[in-house]
């Protein structure tokens, strides 16, 4: 029994002073330096888009709230430069067409939060999520037609980068009675 004690022991010691290759999670590669392809603010210019100061929160809540390398951006409606809203249900009041221009406006309007918040767009790693809410009747069935205007120009801004996971939904009414609003969730770079 000892020379079996002294042999357990004995291969603990080697066990405990064997180096290992430390065990470690693969992951992909990180870049820090943003691609110098890579200027959202340069495309904005060429699309003729110009950023105006965020509208303020009509309610007890904020534009943007960051936590970590996430910013969750509350919903924003189609604000037009000129102060009014687009109102209306898409289906009976606006066309897709005009419902698609209604999501566009609201995407400006979402950038210019972003913009806000990060003082640069270039700052932004990726889209990640997007929830459209289309203000419409219950047999309309288009709202993805109708939300690729946001989704459509995230692409146009960010490149490969705008490409997001999203939500299109119908709503039997929105506040003002705005033709749709838009929630996003943006990954940046620290």
């Amino acid at each position: 029994m000892k020379n079996y004690l002294i042999a357990l022991g004995f291969l603990c010691f080697i066990a405990c002073n064997t180096e290992k290759e430390p065990t470690t999670i693969e992951q992909k590669p990180q870049s820090a330096v943003i691609d110098p392809d890579y200027d959202p603010e340069a495309k904005l210019k060429e699309l003729g888009i110009e950023l105006t100061a965020p509208s303020s929160p009509v309610a007890n809540y904020v534009n943007a709230v960051r936590t970590g390398n996430l910013i969750f951006l509350a919903g924003k409606g189609p604000l037009k430069a000129d102060g009014e809203n687009i109102t209306g249900k898409v289906g009976s009041d606006l066309t897709i067409e005009e419902g698609y221009e209604a999501a566009r406006v609201t995407g400006i309007n979402q950038l210019s939060v972003l913009k806000a918040e990060l003082g640069n767009l270039n700052k932004v790693k990726r889209v990640v999520k997007v929830k459209g809410m289309v203000n419409c009747d219950p047999d309309f069935g288009d709202q993805p037609k109708v939300v690729n205007g946001y989704s459509d120009l995230m692409v146009a801004v960010f490149g490969e980068r705008g490409k997001h996971a999203r939500a299109a939904v119908g709503m039997g009414s929105l506040p003002d009675n705005i033709a749709i609003e838009v929630e996003m969730v943006v990954e940046v770079y620290e």
